[in-house]
């Protein structure tokens, strides 16, 4: 048996393992928001203990977590060193968004059936800490590697931008990886995303008596005219394609609008949030500024109507690094071998906080566990799940990986 060989067949015969440690992982809540996720993080350094990792825990400092509008965030490091030569680190995130409504499985059940893993954050991507941490197990029982590092990281803030996650541990020294891998799908590798812009936009009239309009300045008819004027903006973004492929175009998206007070008053506030993707080609300061300006000549046209414009998300696109090929490479690979197909190197119109070791200048792949397409998985909707055998493949694609990385 060739050490590829060996290290599959480690992975299969300890696959009920890793997926009773997924399970585990499923059953601790951490809906981001609110974003108490620090109870997570100690169940899952327990679970790593009984591996025989010590994981290390990096608690945010309270007021800087509630800065990032969460409640509570620890860190998780895990550092295996083998000898001399480069780390290799591995990234996922234990948020998750709020489960919602249609469920016909136990959101926090971890329930299995017909060969799938039922669960919010079944594949988004409390998946990919067992991909991970199962691959090196393998790694260190089968090749036992004497060159390298690899590190596990598992954090908590990915679905509000990674501002205290990696950003707060690069910017405080505890990782500087030389390549990293975060977690993705398993029939592509992905090596480009889109950039995000969110911000929150307050519309300000007068309050009046319904009775009585005319004393008063209608906010959410205001905040119509300024929606409509951004919606129009999708039929200008369908010109501007992205050269990377698995990426299309820009877009723009209202999440969240609130307002008024009673249904008998005329509204004098209104707020919505709004999400403009940016293709990589963009320039997230000249989208910004657009898009302020934009909102700020249609309040003007409006009398009485002022407004206030808040960033609240600018996470800017992952752009692919030269250093990178090594992983491109062992991942199509050994992707191959082991589902059977070739694996594409895409880009994808999701962001994600791998941009931030990207802006850092490490290297930096998306790949793990999961099906060809977000929609597959259900994730963030109801019923999200996993094939298991998706979570086997891509575990022994990593663990290959990281022999060929670590040689």
């Amino acid at each position: 048996m060739t050490t590829y060989d060996q290290l599959d067949a480690w992975i299969d015969a300890h696959f009920d393992a890793q997926v009773a440690f997924l399970q585990e992982l499923i059953r601790v809540p951490t809906d981001t928001p609110p974003g108490n996720n620090a109870p997570h993080a100690e169940r899952t350094a327990e679970l790593l203990q009984g591996f025989g990792f010590a994981p290390e825990k990096h608690a945010v400092p309270e007021a800087e977590v509630h800065a990032a509008g969460l409640q509570s965030i620890t860190n998780l490091v895990v550092r295996r060193k083998y000898g001399p030569g480069r780390t290799v680190l591995l990234n996922a995130h234990g948020d998750v968004v709020p489960p919602g409504d249609g469920w016909t499985y136990d959101p926090y059940g971890g329930e299995i059936a017909d060969g799938k893993i039922y669960g919010r954050a079944a594949a988004v991507s409390k998946c990919d800490f067992s991909t991970y941490a199962f691959a090196v197990r393998a790694l260190e029982a089968v090749a036992k590697p004497t060159h390298g590092s690899v590190e596990l990281l598992f954090t908590y803030d990915e679905e509000f931008g990674g501002e205290v996650g990696p950003a707060w541990l690069l910017q405080h020294k505890i990782i500087h990886p030389d390549l990293m891998i975060a977690a993705g799908f398993s029939y592509q590798v992905i090596t480009a995303h889109n950039g995000c812009l969110q911000m929150e936009v307050t519309v300000h009239g007068k309050m009046a008596h319904a009775a009585i309009p005319a004393s008063g300045v209608d906010a959410l008819q205001a905040a119509n005219r300024i929606l409509t004027a951004l919606y129009a903006q999708n039929t200008l973004y369908l010109s501007l394609t992205s050269q990377v492929e698995g990426i299309t175009h820009p877009y723009l998206n209202i999440g969240t609008i609130e307002g008024g007070t009673n249904t008998n008053v005329v509204p004098g506030r209104v707020t919505f949030k709004l999400d403009r993707r940016m293709i990589p080609e963009e320039n997230p300061t000249e989208v910004e500024a657009g898009l302020r300006q934009l909102i700020a000549d249609t309040a003007a046209s409006l009398p009485g109507v002022t407004v206030d414009i808040k960033r609240i998300l600018l996470a800017r696109a992952l752009q692919p690094l030269p250093g990178n090929q090594p992983l491109v490479q062992a991942i199509q690979k050994h992707g191959e071998q082991v589902f059977g197909e070739p694996i594409p190197a895409l880009g994808t119109p999701l962001y994600t906080d791998v941009r931030l070791f990207c802006e850092a200048g490490i290297p930096g792949v998306i790949y793990g566990a999961g099906p060809r397409t977000v929609l597959e998985s259900n994730a963030k909707r109801a019923d999200e799940h996993l094939d298991l055998e998706d979570l086997r493949r891509a575990t022994k694609v990593v663990a290959r990986t990281l022999c060929d990385l670590l040689a």
